[in-house]
């Protein structure tokens, strides 16, 4: 057996380098690192001597450099990810929250942590987390609740079992998530004589399970015995390249489609089946669909509380759900008919297996509706009043190529861009609304650049998400991914504030002026952004939004515009009652109202159904 000499670190970083894809692409766009005490000596000189072959990429906080990596795999459906070092204590801590995002969205990303030392002759080492009642802890040990796999490399060879395994979780659509491969930082620079057939370049092909032969029969007579079928599209579409599947499917059988937020952009928003967003942001018209529907066929989404109205948008009382996920976790869910398989697969057999099956006619009036009221709610204002998320969103939108990306994650403009923007070419909206992780937009737009090279990424951001995390905006200078950025100057948690207010509570601690100060917040968001590198200008109009969109469009670099909203007005059209304790005691009357129209609400729950 023939073998080659090298560190620990290095075995890694040239193991991950020959990874490829079901197409022959590199697995791996390169690794994101932050260099500490933890893994500066080992993976840095490892990542130094790889090069190109392997590419590294600096950013300036472990989190942020964690979420460009997610939304990278994200952009490019799970077909390529990134692997992210750091070095032990609070750069590897740092990344837990990014973790817990790839997790709950299903994403893969490998994260590389150094570690303690492994022969513990220095203990405890500078940021080494020490538990009184067990020498095996690390702070590494936080990523195992948010980690599809877990291990910790305290020998060299660990790495011949160790690395296919994670390539085995990053690579199955079933499994598919955050790895965490804890390193030890003196294992990192060991040296082993390591067999070159590791070395060999190996292709992982996209698994596509087809469903048991019953699952299928159960879903066609599901589906044939009902008059009123709902389609709702997930992320899972996306991720199994089955928007094209899922377009045959819904129009050979006249059954009308919805879209959750990862789904969103699974069809142009102008097909006809496209009824629009679904549940607690969603559209009027398919919301009128989904609460008269008898089956809910639900394709590669995990129903999450936002989809089903906390589970009381679902209001017919025969209804039934039939759920189509790779994932047997999420098929089986509130006791749906589960058909465990890839969604393209299991959507072209059911097709063909359903033969001439045409459902009900969809009132062409619904969606008209609903068009109409997007138009009003996104057109310019006639006033001076501050312009409102949903009008900014219509001046981004019409100001914006339709093969654009668009990318946020929090606070209120999520809700407002499920319900209003008309996303036209498939993976056109991207929004991180598993997590709901503010501070992910700017990182993000970053990572879906870097996957998406050719087309235009306009990342929309409240000003509190931006406070919270912007430091990837100079990375994208610097490294020439541009992107236009849109922050939305509301002064402090708009969506949030309005929230409490609907529970009958006081604006408090959530506007800027609303909190605890000393002197008035007075931040200039474009002078900041321009000391990063950005070229940045502030906005006082829809009219002079939509000008400078077109000198975003048009620069050579990293563009931001900013726009000062109002922070109380939301899309009153569509949307659906969302599940949020009122308390049951207060000395406040408005509290005490809205806890007796919680309890009203909560009857119409059918969490078990």
């Amino acid at each position: 057996m023939k073998t080659v000499r090298l560190t620990a670190a290095q075995a890694m970083v040239r193991y991950l380098s020959v990874q490829r894809n079901h197409d022959g692409e590199d697995f791996f766009g390169g690794c994101w690192a932050i260099f500490g005490h933890g893994n500066v000596a080992g993976m840095g000189e490892a990542l130094h001597g790889a090069g190109d072959s392997f590419p590294t990429w600096r950013g300036h906080n472990e989190q942020s450099m964690a979420h460009a990596a997610i939304a990278y795999a994200k952009a490019s459906n799970r077909k390529r990810a990134m692997a992210v070092t750091t070095s032990i204590g609070p750069g590897a801590t740092n990344m837990v929250t990014a973790a817990a995002l790839a997790h709950v969205n299903r994403l893969p990303v490998l994260f590389i942590p150094g570690d303690v030392f492994a022969n513990r002759a220095p203990d405890p080492v500078l940021q080494q987390i020490e538990d009184f009642g067990d020498g095996t802890i690390s702070a590494n040990d936080c990523f195992k609740p948010v980690s599809r796999y877990f291990d910790r490399i305290t020998r060299p060879e660990q790495l011949l079992t160790a690395l296919p395994r994670a390539m085995a979780v990053l690579t199955n659509p079933a499994d598919c998530g955050p790895v965490t491969l804890g390193f030890c930082q003196d294992v990192q620079a060991e040296a082993y004589d390591w067999p070159e057939s590791f070395f060999a370049p190996k292709k992982w092909k996209h698994l596509r399970p087809r469903a048991d032969l019953q699952q299928i029969e159960d879903a066609i007579g599901a589906i044939t015995s009902v008059k009123k079928p709902l389609i709702i599209a997930g992320g899972g579409v996306h991720y199994a390249q089955a928007c094209d599947d899922l377009r045959d499917f819904a129009h050979r059988h006249n059954i009308p489609v919805a879209e959750t937020q990862a789904g969103k952009s699974a069809l142009p928003w102008d097909d006809d089946l496209n009824m629009g967003s679904i549940g607690v942001t969603g559209a009027s018209s398919a919301n009128a669909i989904a609460e008269d529907a008898d089956l809910i066929i639900a394709v590669g989404t995990r129903l999450q509380d936002f989809t089903t109205g906390s589970w009381s948008l679902f209001k017919n009382p025969d209804r039934r759900i039939l759920s189509i996920n790779v994932a047997a976790y999420d098929a089986r869910k509130h006791d749906a008919i589960s058909v465990v398989g890839d969604a393209k697969v299991t959507l072209a057999e059911l097709t063909n297996a359903l033969a001439d099956y045409r459902a009900g006619a969809v009132d062409p009036a619904l969606k008209q509706s609903w068009m109409d009221a997007v138009e009003g709610v996104t057109a310019a204002p006639t006033g001076n009043a501050l312009p409102t998320d949903a009008q900014v969103i219509g001046a981004v939108q019409r100001s914006t190529d339709e093969n654009a990306i668009v990318v946020c994650a929090a606070g209120g403009l999520p809700g407002e861009l499920h319900k209003l923007w008309k996303a036209a070419r498939p993976n056109g909206y991207h929004v991180e609304y598993g997590f709901s992780c503010m501070g992910y937009e700017i990182a993000g737009g970053l990572g879906v650049k870097m996957a998406c090279p050719d087309r235009d990424v306009v990342v929309m951001v409240g000003d509190g998400s931006y406070m919270m995390m912007n430091s990837e905006l100079a990375t994208s200078v610097m490294l020439g991914h541009k992107i236009i950025t849109v922050i939305l100057d509301n002064r402090g948690f708009g969506c949030i504030n309005r929230l409490q207010m609907a529970t009958g509570g006081e604006s408090f601690n959530n506007l800027l002026d609303t909190a605890r100060h000393v002197v008035p917040s007075a931040i200039d968001f474009a002078a900041h952004a321009g000391a990063m590198g950005a070229i940045a200008e502030k906005v006082s109009s829809i009219n002079e939004l939509e000008d400078a969109m077109v000198r975003a469009t048009e620069a050579d670099r990293s563009y931001v515009v900013v726009i000062d909203t109002d922070p109380l007005p939301s899309t009153e059209a569509g949307g659906h009652w969302w599940d949020v304790a009122v308390p049951e005691v207060s000395v406040r009357p408005s509290v005490n109202e809205a806890r007796k129209n919680y309890e009203a609400a909560l009857k119409k729950q059918r969490p078990g159904d």
